[in-house]
């Protein structure tokens, strides 16, 4: 069972269920359409079959006597960023319903959620009557049906949890991490800060040059009123 092949599926499963994520943050937005109402569903759907993919390689791999210690670590790392996925797959899972059954596409009972859209209302007109929304007006009940499957595979998510920690016990503070907190930002700190310090030396560096330039222009003046003054009094004396 190779480490590489469950990060990929990992990794694959992170970016769909970020995906999600995004796309339900605009269901009752004034860019919400059936086309999104599809695209939640084919994603979600996806991510699950990437959960259930990534759930027998991590099980079969922990359970696995001849992994040694450090794979063994390593496949545990993956099995708590695994559950940490899944958990929020399930939160907007149910976010996506609760916000679908307070915004049906078909028959509003609210108005959607203003954005700060605006234009005529005959571009509006124009999109109700397109063919593409016509061909989804001929079934009314797509959004009952649809909520209906997401609440089913909520439930099956939850069942999947559950299932996994019946079968692998990876307690989430037993897991170190690979590196500290903000490790990959710290390279990127200290050559920023070694870029400030530069700069910070090189304008105090000049701002004291410029200091001693008027200071010998005001030392000079200086010395030029007390040669005049001293000239003047010895003409009058």
């Amino acid at each position: 069972m190779g480490k590489e092949e469950c990060k990929a599926l990992l990794d694959a499963l992170s970016k769909v269920t970020a995906c999600y994520r995004h796309m339900v943050l605009t269901i009752g937005g004034t860019s919400d359409s059936q086309n999104l109402r599809e695209e939640l569903k084919k994603t979600r759907q996806k991510a699950q079959e990437l959960a259930v993919a990534n759930r027998n390689k991590l099980t079969a791999a922990l359970k696995d006597k001849t992994v040694n210690k450090e794979d063994k670590a390593e496949f545990e790392r993956l099995w708590v960023i695994f559950s940490t996925c899944l958990e929020i797959l399930e939160t907007d899972m149910r976010r996506a319903l609760e916000l679908g059954q307070e915004f049906p596409l078909n028959m509003p009972k609210k108005p959607l959620i203003q954005t700060g859209m605006s234009g005529t209302t005959s571009g509006v007109a124009a999109r109700a009557m397109s063919v593409q929304n016509m061909r989804y007006e001929a079934d009314n009940n797509i959004d009952v049906v649809d909520l209906k499957d997401l609440e089913n595979e909520i439930n099956q998510v939850g069942e999947m949890m559950y299932e996994m920690e019946m079968k692998v016990s990876v307690p989430q503070w037993t897991v170190e991490a690979k590196q500290d907190p903000g490790a990959e930002l710290k390279s990127t700190i200290s050559v920023g800060a070694s870029s400030i310090g530069m700069m910070e030396v090189a304008e105090s560096k000049s701002f004291c040059d410029v200091s001693k330039f008027l200071a010998g222009i005001i030392f000079t003046a200086v010395l030029l009123i007390a040669i005049i003054l001293a000239v003047c009094v010895a003409k009058l004396s």
